[in-house]
């Protein structure tokens, strides 16, 4: 599969916002609103600019991935499954006895998973690591890292941003899903962010501000940070929490929450434009 135009990238970020929405409904639960919030995000990076050969999961020179908020790893399981790292029936089996799909991400069970993420506030220090090694690897990949905006709260995520800077990581961009809602509520309630962008700058990054949900804008913002050679970039992605999901949208309680045959049926309709 090649690079997906804007409208096969359209179309992917809804596949993957419809299987999530199966996926959790088959289990009855899930954290669907950071699932959805990031879906056009991995969308853009699984169809059009990560370099990776699904039938080598492991190949030395492919880019990285982290999926640091790990509570939004149904999204990236739909894109992995669907570029072919593992057989789509593996969604069916999600959250089973000893299946390989769970809430959170398992690099020792999942082809083409990159770190088991998990604990919030990991994810960006283990994708610096990573791109000193290609660094010292003399190698051409490059990481990504997709943090969640409540992570941000976490001062190991300011450690590792101010290290990348002092090593001039231009081969590493941390994207934020900046849908301004956290399990306890609003971030800006719980622990004010603002000014966000002049935070990342101020630890040395290159920081643009993008509309989450443009998918053009999205590729625009990874082009911008591949010609970026002074040291890493951030993009500070503006989202909505259960986007795609009206009832869900911009609601706190949807960060992860049951759902009901009757809600599930609604999402679906929504989701698939038949409401």
């Amino acid at each position: 599969m090649g690079k997906l135009d804007l409208d096969g990238l359209s179309q992917a970020a809804r596949l993957i916002r419809i299987e999530v929405c199966r996926m959790f409904g088959r289990v009855g639960q899930g954290h669907f609103g950071g699932a959805l919030s990031c879906a056009d995000i991995v969308a853009a990076l699984y169809f059009h600019e990560l370099r990776l050969r699904p039938e080598e999961p492991d190949w030395p020179e492919r880019d990285r991935f982290i999926m640091s908020k790990g509570h939004g790893a149904p999204s990236h399981y739909i894109a992995l499954g669907e570029k072919g790292f593992f057989p789509k029936e593996w969604w069916e089996q999600y959250e089973k006895l000893g299946a390989a799909l769970n809430t959170h991400p398992n690099m020792l069970k999942i082809p083409g998973v990159d770190f088991s993420a998990g604990s919030l506030g990991h994810g960006l220090s283990v994708g610096v690591g990573m791109a000193l090694a290609a660094r010292q690897d003399k190698r051409s990949y490059r990481t990504y890292v997709l943090l969640g905006d409540g992570e941000c709260n976490e001062g190991s995520v300011w450690e590792a941003a101010m290290c990348a800077a002092h090593y001039h990581l231009d081969n590493l961009v941390a994207i934020v899903d900046r849908n301004y809602l956290m399990v306890d509520g609003c971030t800006e309630q719980v622990m004010g962010l603002e000014p966000l962008e002049q935070k990342w700058n101020a630890f040395g990054w290159c920081t643009e501000v993008i509309d989450g949900h443009d998918l053009e804008a999205i590729l625009n913002a990874f082009d911008n940070a591949r010609k970026h050679a002074a040291g890493p970039y951030a993009i500070i992605a503006n989202t909505v929490k259960g986007k795609g999901v009206s009832f869900m949208e911009g609601r706190r309680e949807w960060h992860g929450n049951e759902i009901t045959p009757e809600e599930l049926t609604q999402a679906l309709r929504e989701l698939e434009g038949t409401a």
